[in-house]
């Protein structure tokens, strides 16, 4: 009778433990970086984690190249690819070469979902998202994976996520400086009624909040008329608004929307001032039938200044857009997404130089700057996750005779009850 010992049995069993513990190691180590959670360290001495190598940094952007913001996507798109471009040629960042992955969600917002998750394993922050309603869907999950985010949106629902900043102003400080433009002006008065065209969704209703706080300081009353981005025929708001006797208009939707209300009001008499805010006007809107009474009756609130401002930083930036993209139209879009992008550089080389690009170290070192300053416009800060970036706003008006098709009206400045209200909402 032969008799098996039992050592090698055990053995076998001990081997076999070992190469388990090995597989499931690997499994979690490789799940944990996909969402964030692991990081390595790199030959230089850098901790990484997902979208960073030792040789790339890949970025992502969740744009609309196909939807109703096809034109500001394209511009913002081209505009940090430039920058990514400029940024390799002079060596990169933390001695890595930068990549952007674009993802089109034409502005809806299953499609963004879906794009995130394809996305998200493989870059370290995203310095482009375009739509409130895209980011507000995708918000716990950026929290969740500590992605620093840029929205091309300045809604203030966005407010409040350590992940997620909103670059400059917000939708209703807008609206509150448009209100002081109009009564400082001498175009409203106390007891007259404001119209105010918005958009369904975060950010008309944020526009809203702004407009009604503001009129109701200024001893006045807004009117509401609240619209989808389907809608590019407004003759029934615009017959609604004359009929409440409203002495200017605030639009908060876009272009399409604002050259409809302009266009219909100057054709039916109504030539009161309208006031836009900033994804409500493009310059390609002064090359269509709505040009002059655009031109006549329109300003825009902007954080941004102007691409035709004089400001160094802003004339450089458009003669370099020009050699790289001949032909192109340089408009607000431009101007953003070039600004975010270099907000986003000065973030990973301020993460690198502290030895950590990984997620969450390069959302800590975006948030330790509290006067960030790309000479694109107004300065930063960055340290107040519950507030707006900045309370100063631009004074537009289309020309189509100026570089990006608008010229600055008033320089940026802080609307007199901006701080007030800010500190009404807690």
């Amino acid at each position: 009778m032969n008799v098996t010992h039992p050592r090698p049995r055990t053995a076998r069993t001990a081997a076999l433990a070992a190469t388990l513990a090995a597989v499931l190691l690997a499994g979690t180590a490789c799940s944990s970086k996909a969402d964030g959670g692991s990081t390595d360290d790199a030959a230089d001495g850098v901790k990484a984690g997902p979208g960073v190598s030792e040789k790339t940094i890949k970025l992502g952007a969740l744009t609309d190249l196909t939807g109703p913001y096809a034109t500001l996507g394209k511009s913002i798109v081209q505009a940090q690819q430039m920058w990514a471009d400029e940024t390799n040629a002079a060596g990169g960042i933390c001695g890595r070469q930068v990549e952007i992955v674009v993802k089109d969600h034409g502005y809806d917002v299953q499609k963004a979902v879906t794009a995130y998750a394809d996305i998200a394993p493989d870059v370290v922050a995203l310095p482009q998202v375009i739509g409130s309603p895209v980011v507000a869907a995708l918000l716990d999950d950026i929290e969740r994976d500590h992605m620093l985010t840029f929205p091309q949106a300045w809604a203030a629902s966005l407010l409040g996520r350590d992940s997620v900043q909103v670059l400059g102003t917000t939708y209703d400080l807008d609206m509150i400086a448009a209100v002081d433009f109009l009564t400082r002006t001498k175009k409203l008065a106390k007891g007259d009624t404001i119209g105010h065209v918005y958009f369904e969704g975060d950010y008309g209703a944020n526009a809203l909040e702004g407009s009604e706080w503001a009129a109701e300081e200024a001893g006045m009353k807004v009117v509401g008329q609240k619209i989808k981005a389907t809608d590019t025929d407004l003759s029934a708001q615009v017959s609604a608004l004359s009929k409440a006797g409203v002495k200017a208009v605030l639009i908060s939707a876009g272009p399409a929307q604002t050259a409809s209300l302009a266009g219909v009001a100057a054709a039916r008499g109504l030539k009161v001032p309208i006031v836009s805010s900033a994804p409500g006007y493009a310059p390609q809107l002064m090359k269509t039938p709505a040009a002059a009474a655009l031109a006549g009756m329109v300003h825009v609130v902007s954080a941004a200044p102007a691409v035709s401002s004089d400001l160094p930083g802003v004339k450089k930036m458009v003669a370099d857009y020009g050699k790289k993209y001949p032909g192109e139209l340089v408009d607000s879009g431009v101007l953003s997404g070039y600004n975010a992008a270099k907000l986003m550089g000065a973030d990973l080389k301020k993460a690198c130089e502290a030895g950590s690009l990984a997620r969450a170290d390069v959302v800590k070192a975006h948030r330790s700057q509290k006067n960030a300053d790309t000479g694109l416009g107004t300065p930063q800060d960055f340290t107040l996750v519950t507030a707006p970036a900045s309370r100063s706003t631009y004074v537009l008006k289309p020309d189509a005779k100026a570089i990006g098709g608008v010229v600055g009206v008033e320089e940026a400045h802080k609307a007199p009850g901006a701080d007030a209200y800010l500190a009404g909402r807690g």
